[in-house]
């Protein structure tokens, strides 16, 4: 079971006790608007992020982010595949605008690029999500294209925004 910690937060798997505040974040229009999850949100729906599965195991590892020995602020994942993983991010509304999701990405690329070796992250974002490509930029991620109407959202065709970091462009 991987934790990971930074000076304001931690990283840990995700429990039975925190699905009810997932499900709430996960609902809020806000939070939901550029994830890809199935609305609404349910207990059931969100079951499959409780897990021990090591950060690193192929396929969605999802991480609780909360304060040191506080609440629940959101979620944080890595789906690796090879050499390679995706990586995201999903803050509850009143954890946003703090610095949180940079410090937990953070955290979650230096154990990608760290202890499991991984050569490049990446990420895949709706690019009317501004703030989030404004992160991904201050965290060195390059952006690497654009898909035009890339794929179905919510009843609409949207685009796919793509950015990427190699391990060896990463400084801890």
């Amino acid at each position: 079971m991987t934790v990971l910690h930074t000076p304001r937060l931690t990283l840990r798997p995700i429990t039975p006790a925190d699905l009810p505040e997932v499900v709430a974040y996960r609902n809020d229009p806000a939070v939901a608007r550029f994830q890809a999850w199935t609305l609404p949100a349910t207990l059931e729906t969100v079951q499959d992020l409780v897990s021990d599965r090591p950060l690193g195991a192929p396929g969605w590892v999802q991480r609780a982010v909360t304060l040191r020995g506080g609440p629940l602020l959101g979620d944080v994942a890595l789906n690796t595949h090879g050499p390679q993983a995706e990586l995201g991010v999903t803050l509850a509304t009143a954890a946003q605008g703090q610095g949180y999701a940079a410090e937990a990405l953070r955290a979650l690329m230096a154990h990608a690029f760290g202890p499991l070796g991984l050569h490049r992250l990446h990420a895949s974002i709706d690019p009317r999500n501004a703030a989030v490509a404004r992160l991904l930029t201050r965290l060195s991620f390059r952006h690497e294209g654009t898909a035009m109407q890339g794929y179905w959202h919510r009843g609409e065709w949207t685009d796919d925004a793509s950015y990427a970091l190699l391990a060896t462009e990463w400084t801890p």
